[in-house]
């Protein structure tokens, strides 16, 4: 204890003065009085974290197994903040299925993404997905299939193809395209055979919050798949918020992919 790893005591920590402070710095032309501030640094496990990683204190930091998702993401984007530039934050969620591994984008955070955020979380999931060891091959999921119909989310998703296409040309996307489309090829060279994707999609950008919980926990739950995540991008430093339903193995993974994205982002930064 102490040597290897350090364990936290939010009832007695000689960094508390420090911490509340600090805390209350950032916080308090958000309606965070001092006493506020005192009280958050010793019940709030979620704030301390986060306090630790912006001190420099921590590389990495995982949270979430206790509480609301949205509470957790409030003290993180309050202490952390966006990356330099991000319009937004994402939660990008991993199933790894006998036929393969597959990410899924938003399943957490975007309720109804624009055409330009939807763009900015294919790129960034993109990247994630290739810190991971797999090469993106990335499908924008819809009821429609490449200008089938001219609903407003059909036509967002066809746009975002449109704008990441002139943003990232070295990226393999197509859509829209219903989910069927995006796994089986034989099916989309039938239906529209000068697809830029070939293969089978692993990335799959939903149009809205609904859509990518839902289509997550069906394929979780039917198809006996093994959940990894849901990593946060677009933070500032490396940040991810798991859900209650996590296991211990989960969290064994999710600390192993926190690694990995610290590490990463030091090799960058250097």
């Amino acid at each position: 204890l102490g040597t290897d790893f350090e364990i936290v005591n939010p009832e007695d920590d000689p960094r508390y003065d420090d911490y509340w402070r600090g805390y209350h710095q950032i916080m308090e032309r958000n309606g965070v009085s001092p006493d506020a501030a005192r009280t958050i640094i010793r019940t709030k496990t979620t704030v301390i974290a986060a306090m630790m990683l912006w001190r420099g204190e921590a590389d990495a930091m995982i949270c979430g197994t206790i509480g609301q998702y949205r509470r957790h993401l409030g003290h993180v984007l309050d202490v952390i903040g966006k990356a330099e530039g991000v319009l937004g934050v994402s939660a990008l969620s991993t199933l790894i299925m006998p036929s393969g591994t597959f990410f899924l984008c938003d399943t957490q955070v975007s309720e109804k993404p624009t055409v330009e955020e939807l763009a900015e979380m294919i790129r960034l999931s993109a990247e994630a997905v290739s810190r991971l060891g797999e090469v993106p091959k990335i499908a924008l999921l819809s009821h429609s299939n490449f200008g089938a119909a001219p609903t407003e989310s059909a036509v967002r998703m066809r746009r975002a193809v449109e704008l990441v296409t002139q943003q990232a040309p070295d990226l393999e996307i197509d859509g829209e395209m219903q989910a069927d489309l995006a796994l089986d090829e034989d099916l989309r060279q039938r239906i529209f055979p000068n697809s830029r994707l070939k293969g089978q999609a692993n990335l799959m950008i939903l149009p809205d919050l609904n859509a990518a919980n839902i289509a997550f926990n069906l394929l979780k739950s039917l198809g006996g798949g093994l959940p990894i995540g849901p990593m946060l991008i677009g933070t500032a430093k490396p940040v991810h918020i798991l859900m209650p339903s996590v296991t211990a193995r989960g969290i064994v993974n999710m600390s192993a992919l926190a690694v990995v994205d610290a590490q990463s982002r030091m090799a960058e930064n250097s």
